[in-house]
């Protein structure tokens, strides 16, 4: 499906946007334009929200407020904006060097500096898109008649994040009230920066440099800041079902496996899958990259959290738990259908664990994280494996199979195994249902125009010959030799 060539006019009405670097200079320009007439004006974005934003209970911290607000020094949190602070570097640890690491390990030798370089640029880009719109869009209530879908532009440039030294006063959001705004804002960027990363295992080895940015910018404000909106927003249109997701199990990992999936079909198989040797260039990388994953994920669990206290505990031991099941259950079961334990397949089985456990991690006890870990050690392997090979799409390295269906088991135990004990909320199988179909729904088709309207641009797929000299030269004029 991917775009080899257009008829006569469809290259005279594209022609213009060939000029890649040109192309995404002026997106970048334009967004720039749009949003910074905002930084000119003076903004009090708290009277702002406050008059549009419509009432929401949150579904834990039901006595926060709903709104973002001025406080003074003495009310915030040093051990919470510590643990904070560790959390937002924990995360961004696990997109560079952990998944750029992870992923880099499994590709063939030609094509390691291109998908280091995928996680390495993804996190640039969305950096300035988060500070442009992204917090915004995601993070503060939306304007009346949209609260329940997308936040308003009040928070774009990051307007209203404020520290007023000599006044001794900063911002909070209204879902961190003991830690700056700004901590709570860089943290939550951790996160809309490996979501999109995690999708570039899936069309590994074939898509043109131009084309994966552009993909992704669009992704962001398309897909992901809409679903996070809807799930972690109080006011969001699923938070307010009764969805549960602790720390991104459907915001992150079904968002990024689907588009993964989306991905994987509009390009279509790499060159000489089944006839030739597509076996990793290194697994050293990989597993320093899933070791790093590993540590980095007690702060993408546990720091959601959003303080240093009985929940954030919880999530990391519930975090350990699902992991070490997981590995354990993938590698058994490898061992069981093809004789031999592999490196890869443990990885890959703690990845699972840590995807599954993640909407899971706040709302559940250790026993209930060990089964699932279990499950999706599993699972996961049949879908990365029997599963992929039946349908014949190329998800070349398991996103889809590993991170959108880890993130299905973990959504729907969460609702079957939360403890009211440990969460405060209850839980139930269907409500996740509802958030899991709706992300898959949503994800997949706005990722597959999404994909369309990039190959229109600038095409998705780099030529026969290019592909089969590797990317590492064909679109970075650099090797590892």
């Amino acid at each position: 499906m991917s775009r080899q060539s257009h008829d006569g006019s469809a290259e005279r009405g594209c022609r213009w946007f060939r000029s890649e670097s040109r192309a995404l200079a002026l997106a970048l320009a334009a967004m720039i334009a749009l949003t910074a007439g905002t930084a000119l004006l003076p903004v009090n974005c708290q009277a702002e929200e406050a008059a549009m934003a419509t009432a929401a209970t949150p579904l834990v911290a039901a006595s926060a407020p709903t709104e973002p607000s001025i406080v003074t020094f003495d009310k915030i949190s040093a051990g919470d904006t510590a643990w904070m602070l560790t959390s937002s570097a924990l995360v961004l640890m696990m997109t560079v060097p952990g998944l750029a690491l992870f992923y880099a390990g499994m590709v063939r030798k030609k094509n390691v500096l291109a998908t280091l370089v995928q996680s390495f640029a993804i996190t640039c880009l969305v950096t300035i898109l988060w500070w442009l719109v992204g917090y915004s869009l995601a993070f503060t209530p939306g304007t009346p008649g949209t609260t329940r879908f997308i936040g308003s532009m009040g928070h774009s440039l990051l307007n209203g994040v404020v520290y007023l030294h000599d006044a001794g006063k900063l911002s909070v959001s209204h879902l961190g009230t003991t830690i700056p705004e700004s901590v709570y804002a860089v943290f939550q960027m951790t996160f809309a920066i490996i979501t999109p990363a995690l999708i570039c295992g899936s069309f590994a080895e074939r898509m043109k440099f131009s084309a994966m940015l552009w993909f992704m910018g669009l992704w962001l404000i398309l897909v992901y800041c809409p679903i996070a909106h809807w799930v972690w927003e109080p006011s969001g249109w699923l938070a307010q079902k009764g969805v549960l997701d602790f720390a991104g199990g459907t915001v992150v990992h079904i968002n990024a496996g689907i588009a993964g999936l989306a991905s994987a079909l509009m390009l279509g198989k790499r060159q000489g899958l089944g006839r030739e040797s597509m076996a990793p260039h290194n697994l050293t990388y990989t597993v320093i990259g899933a070791s790093l994953l590993w540590v980095g994920w007690f702060g993408f669990n546990a720091g959601s959290a959003v303080a240093a206290d009985g929940r954030a505990g919880m999530a990391f031991l519930a975090t350990q738990m699902a992991t070490g099941a997981a590995a354990l259950a993938w590698m058994f079961t490898e061992w069981a259908t093809h004789g031999k334990p592999s490196v890869l397949g443990i990885a890959s089985g703690a990845v699972a664990g840590l995807v599954a456990v993640t909407p899971a991690s706040g709302y559940v006890g250790p026993s209930a994280a060990v089964l699932i870990g279990l499950v999706a050690g599993v699972v996961c392997y049949f879908s990365a494996t029997s599963v992929k090979k039946f349908f014949g799409y190329d998800d070349s390295l398991d996103a889809f199979g590993v991170h959108c269906i880890g993130g299905i088991v973990g959504a729907l135990l969460t609702g079957a195994l939360v403890s009211k004990e440990i969460s405060g909320v209850d839980g139930s199988v269907v409500t996740q249902l509802w958030g899991v179909l709706t992300t898959l729904i949503y994800g997949f088709f706005m990722s597959m125009a999404i994909l369309w309207v990039v190959d229109l641009l600038v095409g998705l797929r780099v030529s026969p010959d290019e592909e089969r000299e590797g990317l590492d030269i064909t679109q970075h004029g650099e090797s590892i030799e």
